[in-house]
């Protein structure tokens, strides 16, 4: 006998949703039977793209919504939160994703070119993870969460290893595991579970962002078991299984979602 999982009709919002590991999430969440809302910033070069990602989701009679703004912007939040409530209704978010992918890559140390500074470090650890607490407390506030909601956000290696021009971005994933285990805590008295999902080198826009990128591809198919990159369908697999109810008690984890890439 099997029973309906908790998810089926509620509400997933993606933050940072339009491409790569957000927008393949929405889509297995959508396939899976949840609502899907998704918060992005995209440029017009890939909309259409983005669009007809989400018509494809509408066919799968779920309800899909957009909203292309500033994730970072308190008032939008704001917005945001007000129009799901009306829209939506309170109690309705079974799961907030976090892939917001905003940071500055520049080096630590150039003779002659441009460095790190104290403002790039600053706005990438609060658009990569303080961001991350702004909107669980919004929603929270907000009776937006379903009993047992789950909150997931992305991860790297880089918060651990260092990399060439990574070091802005390092930062702010080392806060957003932080910032999660603080969630997983003192979001308990309303049963919000949080975890980070540590996704294996994938090949993204953001990751040919990060200058070595090839050279990291490269070496992540040499080391892992399987001989391949991480897939964003991986991921996205890896948070439909935290949204399911048997996963109700992984709370304050880092999962690797890598096929083993990170046991070399």
């Amino acid at each position: 006998m099997t029973t309906q999982q908790d998810y089926i009709g509620k509400w997933a919002i993606i933050l940072g949703g339009s491409s790569g590991l957000g927008l393949a999430t929405a889509q297995k969440l959508a396939r899976e039977g949840m609502h899907i809302c998704i918060v992005h910033r995209s440029r017009r070069s890939v909309l259409a793209t983005f669009e007809e990602a989400v018509q494809e989701m509408k066919s799968l009679d779920v309800q899909v919504i957009t909203f292309n703004t500033d994730a970072l912007n308190a008032e939008k939040r704001t917005q945001v939160v007000s129009e799901l409530l009306e829209t939506i209704g309170d109690s309705q978010v079974k799961a907030l994703i976090h892939s917001v992918a905003r940071g500055n890559l520049k080096p630590l140390y150039d003779s002659e070119g441009t460095v790190l500074s104290n403002d790039d470090f600053m706005r990438t650890v609060d658009a990569m993870a303080i961001s991350l607490y702004d909107w669980v407390s919004a929603f929270a506030k907000a009776n937006l969460f379903t009993l047992d909601a789950r909150v997931i956000a992305f991860t790297s290696e880089g918060s651990r290893k260092a990399w060439k021009q990574y070091g802005a971005v390092a930062v702010a994933k080392a806060a957003l595991e932080s910032i999660t285990r603080s969630i997983a805590l003192e979001f308990a008295p309303i049963h919000i579970k949080a975890n980070c999902i540590q996704a294996g080198v994938t090949d993204t826009e953001s990751l040919r962002l990060i200058p070595g990128s090839d050279v990291m591809k490269e070496k992540s198919i040499e080391r892992n078991p399987y001989g391949r990159l991480t897939l964003p369908e991986d991921v996205a697999n890896a948070v439909y299984l935290l949204c399911r109810d048997e996963a109700s008690w992984i709370n304050g984890a880092i999962v690797p979602v890598d096929g083993g890439d990170h046991i070399r």
